[in-house]
């Protein structure tokens, strides 16, 4: 009997654990409602208990179950139940847009266009931008990063609709800049690059790509020691931000400003004291930069 819960109980546990492997990168998509997320997850859930459980029942032999999770070939099995239920309701825009991030979680770009393309079609007006924005990412992926004109076109209704949307500035400037037209791909991410929140993980690659660009143009570059001292204000007005602080010392240790970020270090350790998670991450910060 104790062998037999304990089994079960690891069975259930990769159970969840799988769910989260695939869907996370999905949950943690801006173009998703809420709700649409809840879905996926459960879809994906369910699913794979259903995969696992019935070799489970059918065998009575744990380890055919656990194999059953770990075999990628049961994960297409699921986006094509999501594909199923698409088909059964094809003017449920929300259902083309899940199966759409589905594709895409599986490295399958050109499918997942074409579910965008089709969330797009019956998608009410207020929608389409951010399914356009979509739309052209996967576009661009299935082109190996190139942005082709129907990818563009795309990404320019989704600005049309949201001038503030990340991905269309991102990719229009990339467009340009293979075009050799610098000074409108610096005016996207430039503007891009003002809306970025420090934290945000795109921000390094948009400043290597401004700064690569700018040295071709002979146009200035970044002034990343105005960006430290921005970051450090406002770690000043919001200390309780363990990746800023990280981020700030770092800055400073590249800059070789050693003192600036030894204070820093400081700095994060009082605002961070009642978290130990951070302060461990700051100290392993402190030893890989030889701070301590």
């Amino acid at each position: 009997m104790n062998a037999a819960l304990l089994a079960g109980g690891i069975f259930a546990g990769l159970v969840l654990l799988a769910a989260l492997f695939v869907v996370l990168p999905i949950w943690r998509a801006q173009t998703l409602k809420q709700g649409q997320r809840v879905l996926l997850l459960l879809l994906f859930a369910v699913g794979l208990g259903a995969v696992g459980g019935g070799l489970y029942v059918a065998s009575g032999t744990p380890s055919l179950a656990v194999r059953a999770l770990g075999t990628p070939r049961d994960v297409p099995a699921l986006i094509a139940a999501l594909a199923w239920r698409a088909r059964e309701k094809p003017f449920d825009s929300g259902g083309w847009a899940l199966l759409g991030r589905g594709y895409l979680s599986l490295g399958d770009p050109v499918d997942a266009a074409a579910a965008f393309k089709r969330a797009i079609s019956t998608a009410p007006p207020q929608d389409q931008a951010s399914l356009a924005s979509a739309y052209g990412e996967a576009l661009t992926a299935a082109a190996s990063g190139v942005v082709t004109p129907e990818a563009e076109a795309a990404f320019r209704v989704a600005l049309h609709g949201n001038p503030r949307d990340t991905a269309a500035r991102y990719y229009l400037g990339l467009a340009y800049a293979a075009r050799g037209d610098r000074t409108e791909a610096l005016a996207y991410w430039r503007g891009l690059l003002a809306d970025t929140p420090p934290a945000a993980p795109w921000r390094a690659q948009l400043l290597d790509h401004i700064a690569a660009l700018s040295s071709q143009s002979g146009a200035p570059m970044p002034d990343i020691s105005a960006m430290v001292a921005g970051l450090a204000k406002r770690l000043e007005s919001e200390p309780d931000d363990p990746e800023g602080w990280q981020r700030l010392v770092r800055s400073y240790a590249v800059l070789g400003d050693t003192d600036k970020a030894r204070a820093a270090l400081g700095r994060a350790r009082s605002a961070l004291k009642g978290n130990s998670g951070a302060l461990a991450a700051l100290d392993n910060e402190a030893r890989a930069l030889k701070l301590n």
